[in-house]
């Protein structure tokens, strides 16, 4: 016969179900005494934040799913019926909307500081790998959550990017059609697009859980990019790591509140306010913030390919281009292997750490301008420019990591932690 196994909890009630499903032991294991380099600065709160922004959007979308009508017809009005009718809708909605942008706020951070730090070196490619897997589920999810409100800018949004797909050769017509429900952006596309946008957050969710898994296997990555060497090189999550992420959430809610309460369309498109119209096209079609650097990448190749001296073209501009704005994303799956240095830490590369700041940073932003603004000059130059730095960044990564001259390495965590000599790791 078997024997429930020990706990230790003082709780009653919480010792006689643990001693029954193991679950706060197991919580505990991984969020309470788990061991975690004692050197974490404040950009490892952003996993955190990101994981509370999205358990904040699930909870803030059921609700609004609930009053939601997916009809063309009426979506645009119930939209607004939420805003003016419903018991805290209009706080609801604005949570909702604007934290879609706080989601990529604290993720695109959470990037940097991975790619700073080298956080996708082994052993953590497969969460780096789970991690950009996420980024794509959130892209998506964020796109087909646009389309909903079936304003001006969700209709030709929605129209311009789902034509995206039409350069694709032998298929792309098929996988618009598909996308579509029909021969244009109508009613059966919102029914899709709600249906899915309901759906991808519980996906990212189960993506999420195993980037989390995957973490606690391999071990958190730390500012200096060396593996803890013993007790005296980690402390456990809690209190003290716990401690800190509260500070920090509580600094973000009273950003995220600042916009919910006082600038709540500030990060959204007026047009979008207009009842969508497929006969009215508006001045300028711009996607949500967070989409410009890509769609500057889509708008920047404006050239075609073909065979020297004929007129054979293989590939056209806008295949170029959706093939450009992808392979932005996909780039990022071979980071790991592009980077061949042995040290992860910028802080001990003086070289990729000026690589870092001078060229991918300021491409993010280049890009992020050029794409909020008309495909006209100066700001297409702007957004080729910021495209070949952003590429270069990740293709130049293999001759750095050969020519680089990396800095002494600390013998331990502890050391400059705890002011000790600098010795070199072995």
């Amino acid at each position: 016969m078997a024997h429930a196994p020990q706990s230790n909890f003082e709780n009653p009630v919480v010792n006689w179900i643990d001693q029954r499903l193991p679950i706060f032991t197991m919580m505990n294991k991984e969020y309470g005494s788990f061991p975690t380099p004692r050197n974490f600065n404040y950009f490892w709160n952003f996993g955190a934040l990101a994981m509370f922004v999205l358990v904040t959007m699930i909870v803030s979308g059921i609700f609004l799913a609930m009053h939601y009508t997916n009809n063309t017809a009426m979506a645009f009005d119930s939209v607004e019926r939420i805003m003016r009718d419903v018991n805290w809708g209009w706080m609801i909605r604005y949570i909702h909307a604007n934290g879609a942008s706080m989601f990529f706020i604290v993720v695109y951070i959470h990037i940097f500081r991975g790619i700073y730090y080298g956080s996708y070196k082994a052993p953590r490619e497969l969460i780096w790998i789970f991690g950009v897997i996420i980024l794509l589920l959130m892209m998506g999810t964020a796109f087909m959550g646009y389309v909903l409100p079936w304003g001006q800018m969700s209709f030709w949004g929605a129209t311009v990017i789902t034509n995206l797909f039409s350069a694709i050769p032998v298929v792309g017509e098929s996988i618009v059609t598909l996308l579509w429900g029909g021969f244009s952006v109508d009613n059966p596309t919102l029914n899709r697009f709600f249906a899915l946008h309901y759906l991808l957050p519980f996906v990212l969710l189960a993506v999420v859980v195993l980037h989390v898994a995957a973490l606690h296997i391999a071990g958190s990555n730390n500012p200096l990019g060396i593996e803890p060497k013993g007790p005296q090189d980690t402390l456990p999550f809690h209190p003290y790591y716990t401690t800190k992420d509260i500070f920090g959430l509580t600094i973000f809610l009273i950003f995220f509140a600042s916009f919910v309460f006082f600038a709540p369309n500030m990060l959204g498109h007026p047009d979008n306010y207009i009842p969508a119209d497929p006969l009215v096209t508006p001045a300028h079609i711009v996607p949500e913030w967070y989409f410009l650097p890509f769609y500057a990448i889509l708008r920047s190749i404006t050239f075609s390919i073909g065979l020297p001296f004929t007129d054979v073209v293989l590939i056209d501009a806008k295949l170029g281009g959706v093939l450009a704005m992808f392979g932005s994303i996909a780039i990022l799956f071979v980071l790991p292997w592009l980077d061949n240095s042995p040290v992860r830490s910028a802080r001990f590369r003086p070289i990729f750490r000026w690589w870092v700041l001078l060229c991918l940073v300021p491409s993010f932003f280049m890009l992020g301008y050029a794409g909020g603004k008309p495909a006209e000059q100066p700001y297409v130059l702007i957004g080729q420019l910021g495209t070949v730095m952003y590429f270069a960044f990740f293709l130049l990564l293999p001759i750095i990591g050969r020519i680089e001259k990396p800095l002494p390495l600390p013998a331990s965590i502890a050391n400059p932690v705890l002011g000790g000599n600098a010795a070199t790791a072995k």
